[in-house]
């Protein structure tokens, strides 16, 4: 990244700018004529043609905006914690304690030790790091919007003057682990402080009786460098190794908060330095990168057994030395010593907890490879077969030794993985569960075959088998699915040993086909059925875990203003009461996910701010209150399920597809190492899309911000309220959790607007850029329109297209007639999408230009005019690059002992200086456009 200057004559151009689009904002609402956004599009293209605006100037321009989007980025961060004043978030940490230490025992008993450490020493709500494909922001970038949301009221600290905000290449495994790891750094530290306040309450309440606690109502917890779903670049070596580093990361915190309180800890001291020796050998014999060898595996099996003893294998193999110190120790250091202990003893033999996970199809892979059993899941008829099978193959299961042999020759990813797990409780950590996640879970038969597969390697008691539930199907049926398991004893069984019953719920999926709000009112449903189910079959003595992974902000599932909002939008205080009335515990777990969700622990103010709302809203008094949404359930079922159809409507539309994929993937970078369908440096041809499924959940919402209408957010939402516009109005004024859904829509359609996406509908039009041919004088230029014209109609973009804005506009206008004070995009954003329009259609335009050539291996004028079209700028300039070179062979300065004659180096050197370098550097300026306008919405994806 390098310095960018933001000077007056770009301030003067940019206040221009946006003069004019208020300008014609204005025009449009006063005559309803014409797009603003054409308009002012088509002015900015005028004047770069006329030279009375520069394309760096407007790139000045865009960085300007893109600044100042980012400030206020970093304002509303500041504010979605709750601000990170100091004394503030101590207070809020101590009127936890006191709320805890103040609650009345069982039957109305007065308050007791008893009663407070058992709500302390069970773990209530998890904190998960995960790693999907949201690093958008260049590291640095990231760190400094951090440092700016810590500031005062966010906006007071410096914004560097960058060229650039993108990442100059896709995260690897390495980076998203490094980045993780030192989020979960900060939310530990945060954990401690949480913990002293709670010891220190308890000190002054029982000074007798609190060094014998150790609480741990809130834990951390990390899928990255384990989630195989959908990943090919993360082997069993790396999992191992990336486990091992977080037992490192443990081990150091434990070495630097015992070593200030020696000689009294001399004893654990010694014994966590072994370790810590241990531990460095086992990851420095782990092998890296690609499949490793026989040789390799052999050597570090040889290390990382050979060491384990040493290595701590449990926790609990430290608290014997922990009490005796706290019992010895000066009163000062006992406290220290505490605090140690309870974050060792939460966490187990890691800085965080550890969840693995995979499809559903590798499991019924594996089980078919193994039993035979070749009847499908997803054919009803076959279920009942499938169960019966399932079922008698967990009546005779042996369990199996394996070694690291085994893992070097398994084929099956589904067996791999549950080794992989084997060799981790087996050699890492014995004591500590792993989360075993399933995502795409249709059917109790998959449940039970993954019980079968942890018993066949003998670690059914250490792995929490959980399903995703994130498709429209799955939320439906979900309880059934669940059901058809606790039909199977052995699923009773389990349940009952583990004591836990683990279930995550999605919002990516189920977010972009049925929108964000249907979505979340079909996984509070799904809960409550649940909740009764396991009730009927007296199972109310196993403890629910509830994992939401959504992300951050509109489009994932995060509630987009406040994090204390999201924590109850997510598990609404009433579905939590119906938990408690049942007698069944719960335990929540949030997801914080890639760069974005790291962010809320990216500097020490902002983890501790977070990790004290958290515990906030773990001890809040659950109550069934009031809220008409639970009171006239007949109105929300009604409500929730048309946003649903029409959003399902929607994704069918072909027209749908056809916007996401006319040049929408070229609007943003990878923005992770996890493989996504489409990205915009594949082959136009090979890569469109016919249905949104073709394209991943992030990648799809991101290109919906970029084109200027989250529709997986308010689409159907009109209809919905048109059909109740009284109860529409009387729920938005008095029901929070209709407010808090609302909240969502509110925020979509801040960064939503229906002239932006006309404008981009009416860019694929052959029609209008014949209207331009027809009307044009200069020649060359109404060639290059009808150039144009001729790409776009082998395309076939614009009927589908223009169908399906009717579509969205006709459902819009409802929204707008029922809630009038809905918010609407602001003109600096509104600007930005101008901007970028004008950036397109000059790469276009430049794009005619470009000499004839014959084809070379099959890439041809149609095929460079449908990359330029859809934006595939990079692909096509290699191509070009081959077909054009700048520059032939070296050796034509050597002395070949004759005079020189003419040099004709074949080199076309004008074609890249007037054609191709511009594309590139507009190309880049539309990337950059991008960057601007995630600011204004406030994640990617």
């Amino acid at each position: 990244m390098g310095p960018a200057m933001t000077d007056t004559p770009t301030r003067d151009a940019a206040e221009m700018l946006l003069d004019l689009t208020r300008q014609a904002v204005a025009d449009h609402e006063n005559s309803s004529s014409g797009n603003p956004i054409i308009a002012l599009a088509r002015r900015i293209g005028r004047q770069l043609t006329a030279g009375t605006l520069t394309t760096d100037t407007l790139e000045q321009v865009v960085r300007q905006l893109r600044d100042t989007a980012f400030r206020d980025r970093a304002a509303r961060l500041h504010a979605y914690v709750g601000g990170t004043d100091d004394a503030a978030i101590a207070g809020r940490m101590r009127g936890v304690a006191q709320t805890v230490a103040s609650e009345p025992g069982p039957d109305g008993t007065p308050p007791n030790f008893g009663h407070f450490r058992k709500n302390l020493e069970r773990s209530r709500f998890a904190a998960v790091f995960t790693a999907h494909p949201t690093f958008a922001l260049a590291n640095p970038v990231y760190d400094v919007l951090a440092t700016l949301a810590s500031s005062d009221d966010g906006r007071t600290g410096t914004v560097p003057a960058l060229a650039t905000h993108r990442r100059p290449a896709p995260p690897t495994l390495e980076e998203e682990f490094a980045l993780a790891s030192a989020a979960i750094v900060r939310g530990r530290n945060a954990l401690d402080r949480l913990t002293g306040i709670l010891l220190a309450e308890a000190r002054t309440r029982w000074p007798h009786e609190w060094s014998v606690l150790s609480p741990r109502p809130v834990i951390l917890t990390t899928w990255v460098g384990y989630d195989t779903d959908g990943r090919t670049d993360i082997g069993w070596w790396d999992t191992i190794r990336l486990r091992l580093r977080m037992k490192r990361l443990q081990l150091e915190r434990l070495r630097d908060q015992i070593t200030p309180l020696r000689p009294v800890a001399d004893g654990l001291h010694e014994r966590v330095a072994r370790a810590l020796d241990a531990v460095t050998d086992q990851i420095e014999a782990c092998p890296v990168g690609a499949a490793p060898g026989p040789d390799s595996v052999a050597a570090f099996a040889a290390v990382l057994i050979g060491r384990r003893e040493d290595a701590i294998m449990g926790a609990s193999e430290l608290a014997s030395s922990f009490q005796e110190a706290i019992d010895t120790a000066p009163p000062d250091d006992r406290m220290a010593l505490a605090v140690a202990r309870a974050g060792l003893m939460a966490h187990g033999m890691a800085a965080a907890h550890t969840h693995v996970r995979l499809n559903s199809t590798q499991i019924h892979n594996v089980a078919r490879q193994r039993l035979g059993i070749d009847d499908s899941p997803e054919i009803p008829s076959q279920r009942r077969a499938l169960l019966s099978r399932i079922n008698e193959a967990l009546d005779h299961v042996q369990p199996v030794n394996i070694d690291f042999g085994s893992l070097l020759v398994e084929q099956a990813t589904a067996a791999r993985l549950m080794m992989t797990v084997r060799q981790i409780v087996r050699h890492i950590d014995r004591e500590s569960p792993v989360r075993f996640l399933i995502a795409e879970t249709e059917s109790g038969y998959t449940l039970l075959a993954a019980l079968w597969l942890a018993r066949t390697f003998g670690i059914e008691e250490h792995v929490e088998i959980s399903p995703l539930f994130e498709t429209q199907e799955a939320l439906e049926n979900g309880a059934h699915i669940v059901e058809e398991a606790l039909h199977s004893p052995h699923w009773r069984e389990y349940l009952r040993r583990t004591g836990k019953l683990s279930l995550q719920f999605g919002y990516s999926d189920s977010g972009r086909y049925v929108g964000q709000l249907a979505a979340t009112y079909l996984i509070e449903r799904l809960r409550l059925k649940i909740c009764e189910l396991l009730r009927r079959w007296n199972l109310t003595d196993v403890e629910v875990i509830l994992f939401d992974t959504h992300g951050e902000s509109i489009g994932r599932g995060a509630h987009p203003f406040r994090l204390s909002d999201r924590l109850d939008y997510l598990s609404p205080l009433h579905a939590r009461a119906v938990f408690a009335d049942a007698g069944l515990r719960i335990r929540e777990e949030t997801a914080f996910q890639g760069g974005d969700g790291y962010l809320l622990f990216g500097t020490q103010a902002l983890a501790d701010a977070t990790i004290s709302i958290i515990a906030s809203h773990v001890f809040a008094h659950t109550v069934v209150d009031r809220d008409p949404v639970y009171d006239q359930p007949d109105f929300s079922a009604d409500f929730f399920s048309t946003i649903g159809a029409g959003m399902a409507g929607l994704v069918e539309d072909p027209g749908y597809a056809a916007l996401l994929g006319a040049f929408g993937p070229s609007l943003i970078d990878k923005t992770g190492s996890r493989p996504s369908a489409r990205q915009s440096d594949s082959g136009a041809a090979a890569s469109r899309i016919t249905h949104p499924s073709q394209l991943r959940a992030i990648p799809n919402n991101a290109i919906l911000q970029q084109l200027g209408w989250c529709a997986n957010t308010i689409q159907g939402l009109g209809t919905a309220a048109a059909r109740h516009p009284e109860t529409f109005e009387e729920f938005l004024s008095r029901s929070p959790r209709f407010r808090r859904a609302l909240d969502f829509a509110s925020h979509a359609l801040a960064h939503s607007d229906d002239t932006v996406l006309r404008a981009v509908v009416y860019m694929l039009d052959p029609d209008m850029w014949l209207d331009r041919a027809t009307a044009e004088s200069d020649p060359a230029r109404r060639d290059a329109y009808l150039a144009l014209m001729h790409g776009l109609e082998r395309l076939n973009f614009w009927a589908s297209t223009q169908a399906m804005f009717r579509r969205i506009q006709s459902d819009h206008l409802a929204l707008r007639r029922a809630w009038q004070q809905a918010p609407a995009m602001g003109a600096e954003e509104k600007l930005l999408h101008a901007i970028r329009i004008a950036t397109i259609e000059r790469i276009w335009l430049l794009s005619t230009r470009i000499p004839y050539f014959s084809p070379r291996n099959a890439f041809s004028r149609d095929e460079l005019t449908t990359r330029v079209l859809c934006l595939e700028i990079p692909a096509a300039l290699r191509e070009l690059d081959y077909i054009f070179p700048s520059v032939t062979g070296g050796g034509l300065d050597l002395d070949y002992h004759e005079d020189h004659g003419p040099r004709n180096e074949g080199a076309y050197i004008r074609e890249h200086a007037e054609i191709f370098e511009p594309m590139l550097h507009l190309f880049n300026l539309v990337r950059e456009t991008g960057m601007a306008i995630m600011h204004h919405v406030g994640a990617f994806g």
